[in-house]
């Protein structure tokens, strides 16, 4: 069996800088999205299909394209809260450096950006060299692609797989793959409404924090 890990708030508990940011530079153009709205629909995104969304809703919204506006903006306030605020989800480097399963990260960040994350919250050296983005598949979150990409990698089928995931777009993607999913509520970026919409999505069950994971993990063993 293997676990599949998304990165982002999952093991980095970077969702909610993430979040801050991105509607914080958004509202400074004009474009205001609800706090609910704006993580059901962008929480998981590759960065370009991000970017392409916003992108569509500046051209219906407010009449123009806002990418050059808001992309290098939200990059530089990202990369410098990444450096200097950005903390684990409380108890994922203890669970993922104790476990004995195969294991890699299958994340919708950038090769660059996760690996600042996972190096700075010292978990680099726990997963690699099985880091996968959505720089290595064709289709990014929710398709399948990198999923598949990461079970062919650890040369295990994909029902014997189970995926960690905080995103609809990820639950649909690992459920698009045949695996096994939990929706971890762990991340600061989530409440009762976002553990709701990943059942609805097809999560198995729900995962309260990593001191829950850990113990139906081994139970797993």
């Amino acid at each position: 069996m293997a676990i599949l890990f998304d990165c982002d708030g999952v093991l980095a508990d970077s969702e909610v800088l993430a979040h801050e940011i991105e509607t914080r530079v958004l509202a400074e153009i004009g474009l205001a999205y609800d706090n609910a709205e704006f993580r059901e629909r962008f929480t998981g995104l590759s960065y370009p299909a991000f970017f392409e969304a916003l992108e569509r809703d500046g051209l219906t919204r407010l009449g123009r394209s806002i990418r050059a506006e808001i992309e290098p903006a939200m990059h530089a306030r990202y990369l410098a809260a990444m450096q200097e605020q950005l903390q684990e989800v409380p108890g994922a480097l203890s669970c993922i450096s104790r476990l004995r399963h195969k294991k890699a990260i299958a994340s919708s960040s950038t090769s660059q950006a996760l690996e600042l994350k996972l190096r700075k919250l010292q978990m680099w050296d726990h997963f690699a060299p099985h880091i996968y983005c959505a720089e290595h598949v064709a289709r990014s979150k929710p398709a399948p692609d990198i999923f598949l990409h990461a079970a062919a990698a650890l040369a295990v089928r994909p029902e014997e797989c189970l995926v960690l995931e905080d995103s609809v777009n990820g639950i649909a993607a690992a459920v698009g793959a045949g695996m096994r999913v939990w929706g971890f509520r762990g991340g600061g970026h989530m409440d009762e409404a976002g553990g709701k919409r990943l059942i609805a999505t097809g999560a198995e069950r729900l995962i309260a924090d990593w001191t829950e994971a850990a113990a139906l993990i081994r139970a797993l063993e």
